[in-house]
């Protein structure tokens, strides 16, 4: 018998998920940290589907397995961090091994008058897949470790008026070490990257030929990272890191260069160029090209002639 599809469970404060997985109450309202070696997380919803209106990072102390990168899969030893957006939709795993280390939550509400509040969004692995981890070394690991246990000890002081000051400081922290840290990942794993860099230019090459770009127009940044398997804002990340551009300009740079190559090779009107491309409107097409390269396709092709 076909099972029935799990229910989506959306959770709108800390206290509400505390509850759903037995834990007890959360010290602070806005801000709950899980010792999973302290704790054991209660099993019977496993399979079901959750969506946490708040913030969640999960530090596993002593990760091991495999984790697909594009088509491949790499081996990691250590520990590692995963984000987690307000509004995403999660699974409860129903393996054990899935809750070791901690598990930190907090709600937007707890950082919405400080500094972090406007920023977070420049934290873009709360926007990566769980497959983009970040894996850290054992250097790494105890410097994260001491964050979360100086949060533990923070939590587990009475409340007073300076506790959501040092929470929103240390979370902070915590962002600022794990941004440190993809930056050297992206660095380290740059052979890996490398592929994925070469595989992304072919894409790109192919998809502006343009016997195919007037029927399929200008490719997304979604439509790249769905090719090459990952998510947008990793492969935004990850390029601006190793190369100095974000996919949206690496897109614009491919279909530049190709435009440069049809003004100096063919008779082709600017017009016909820019449907070719796959542009609607060959004024966007007339003011992308001026935009980087500060001149006009005709003037280009002028200093040709």
């Amino acid at each position: 018998m076909k099972k029935a599809p799990s229910e989506l469970h959306i959770f709108n404060s800390i206290s509400e998920l505390m509850r759903r997985l037995e834990q007890p109450p959360p010290l602070h309202p806005l801000v709950a940290l899980i010792n999973y070696d302290d704790t054991k997380i209660a099993l019977a919803d496993a399979g079901e589907k959750y969506s946490l209106n708040f913030y969640k990072i999960s530090f596993k102390t002593s990760f091991k397995g495999q984790v697909k990168y594009g088509q491949h899969y790499y081996d990691f030893e250590e520990g590692g961090l995963a984000f987690l957006a307000p509004n995403q939709i999660v699974t409860l795993s129903g393996e054990e091994t899935s809750y070791e280390g901690y598990a930190l939550f907090f709600h937007p509400d707890l950082i919405r008058n400080y500094t972090l509040g406007n920023n977070i969004h420049k934290y873009g692995f709360f926007s990566y897949a769980v497959s983009e981890a970040l894996f850290l070394s054992d250097k790494e690991k105890k410097v994260i470790a001491t964050l979360f246990d100086a949060i533990a000890k923070e939590l587990d002081n009475n409340i007073d008026h300076f506790s959501q000051d040092v929470l929103v400081s240390q979370i902070e922290l915590l962002l600022n070490y794990s941004n440190r840290y993809y930056n050297r990942q992206f660095i380290t794993r740059k052979t890996v990257y490398n592929d994925l860099i070469s595989k992304m230019d072919a894409y790109l090459s192919d998809r502006f030929d343009i016997r195919k770009s007037a029927l399929t127009g200008i490719p997304s940044v979604q439509e790249l990272a769905d090719h090459l398997d990952v998510s947008p804002r990793y492969l935004t990340d990850m390029l601006k890191s190793l190369t100095g551009l974000s996919a949206q300009q690496q897109i614009h740079h491919h279909l530049i260069e190709k435009a440069k190559h049809i003004l100096s090779h063919t008779s082709l009107s600017v017009a016909e160029i820019a449907y070719e491309l796959g542009f609607e409107h060959p004024q966007s097409f007339n003011k992308l090209f001026r935009q980087k390269t500060n001149m006009t396709p005709v003037e280009f092709r002028q200093s040709f002639t």
